[in-house]
């Protein structure tokens, strides 16, 4: 065979795959540029000082809609993959599963404040922003994870752009009608997002009928905390940095922290779109990754891309540094100081996802725990260790890098590992026969 018609047989045999990784991409690509435009409004209409706590608190807000719902959107989205008549009735489990969270979410939310923010930012703020990442914005990615389920990338797709151009428009508001306090800005952040999450629900979640079946549920139940363990340990291992920064070098520093980030966040855009494809085969094929080098392919990929974005953005800000706006200015000498931390980072992500893919939740959970302690214990010492902004972000770089052979490590073995039973089992089979 030809090298052209084996390329032309691969793609021919790929081609549903190619067709709905495209569909995700654009999506990506829309939200990329929809995310720039409203982090340029947001992060030059408020103070570097006042980006910083918001930033931080949405990222909290991040961690705390984990919780909400108890990790049931897991058993929604394979009921979605595998069984879509029982949408209706897991749509019912998740609410209630939805419903009974919303008192652990606030008291970890009250948690949160007192422990981070209070005297920095006031009460309605913080609470105006956790309410749009919990009740509005992650309810609209359940939307958005059920049409996945269903194998309506473009529809997943428009909902992302949708979603990011209603934040987008509301920072556009923000900045022309030139409030500029942290409380106003809250309280349009909720509006969009609460909008965004109307029109999702109202016009793309499938129409079924709602059932209550208390038995599936239960039966659900293990999957669904593990679920949520995991994802609130990755999401706090993920964002504990802002936190961190913002408890020992101030509102200021956490704003200069959270523009970088928001920056190197743009990176994973694509790089999240391919996850969610990966992780549906994987569900199909649990072969796919099962040689080094696809694995370490795959990785040498997302690295690449991943570096390739950063160095995009900080070289298009070295030659023109107020190219996004005052604020960003600031820290557009540092933007190609941690290059590779985006590589390192959404490596991270990747392998949790791979591990989420292949049922092992709890696992997930663990690993995730033990990065987050790492990543803790090396930021605190970097902080303390260097004042000067450029040698602790240049540090960045090895406390990423220390993180992701951390991940890649326990990841990988976990991946690898069958019970006694399981072995067992192969070792008794009969090996195939010629022709079998």
């Amino acid at each position: 065979m030809s090298a052209r018609s084996y390329w032309i047989e691969t793609l021919s045999s790929n081609f549903g795959l190619i067709r709905d990784y495209a569909s995700l991409l654009s999506g990506s690509a829309g939200r990329l540029v929809l995310s720039l435009a409203y982090f340029v409004c947001v992060a030059n209409g408020l103070s570097v000082g006042d980006f910083g706590l918001f930033a931080t608190a949405s990222a909290t807000g991040i961690v705390l809609s984990r919780i909400a719902g108890f990790g049931f959107v897991s058993p929604l989205y394979r009921t979605a993959a595998r069984r879509p008549r029982l949408i209706g009735t897991y749509t019912t489990g998740f609410l209630i599963a939805l419903t009974a969270s919303l008192p652990v979410v606030a008291l970890a939310a009250g948690f949160f404040f007192l422990a981070f923010f209070a005297g920095e930012m006031s009460l309605a703020a913080f609470a105006a922003i956790v309410a749009a990442e919990v009740l509005c914005w992650r309810l609209l990615e359940v939307v958005v994870i059920v049409n996945n389920g269903l194998g309506r990338f473009f529809i997943g797709a428009v909902l992302v752009i949708a979603g990011s151009a209603v934040r987008a428009a509301a920072a556009l508001a923000f900045v022309g009608l030139g409030t500029g306090t942290l409380v106003n800005w809250a309280l349009f952040y909720l509006g969009a997002n609460a909008l965004a999450m109307l029109g999702s629900v109202v016009f793309c979640y499938p129409r079924q009928r709602l059932r209550f079946k208390p038995k599936l549920y239960l039966g659900r139940l293990r999957d669904s905390l593990s679920v949520a363990g995991a994802e609130i340990v990755f999401y706090l291992q993920s964002e504990l940095d802002k936190l961190l920064v913002l408890s020992f070098g101030g509102p200021h520093t956490a704003g200069i922290y959270a523009i970088l980030m928001r920056l190197i966040d743009l990176t994973a855009l694509p790089v999240r779109s391919f996850n969610t494809m990966i992780v549906q085969k994987l569900m199909r094929a649990p072969g796919l990754l099962a040689t080094w080098r696809i694995r370490w392919g795959v990785e040498a990929g997302i690295a690449a891309v991943s570096i390739a974005g950063l160095a995009f953005l900080g070289g298009a800000l070295h030659f023109f540094p107020r190219l996004l706006g005052d604020n960003v200015a600031d820290a557009a000498p540092l933007v190609l100081i941690p290059l590779l931390v985006p590589a390192f980072r959404n490596l991270v992500e990747y392998q949790s996802e791979l591990l989420y893919a292949r049922g092992k939740t709890a696992v997930r959970a663990a690993i995730m725990a033990m990065v987050g302690v790492v990543k803790a214990g090396l930021l605190l010492a970097l902080l303390h260790g260097w004042a000067d902004d450029r040698l602790w972000i240049a540090g960045l770089n090895g406390v990423f890098l220390v993180l992701w052979m951390v991940s890649a490590a326990a990841s990988y073995k976990a991946l690898d590992w069958q019970s006694p039973a399981v072995r067992n089992r192969e070792a008794l089979s009969p090996a195939p026969q010629p022709g079998e």
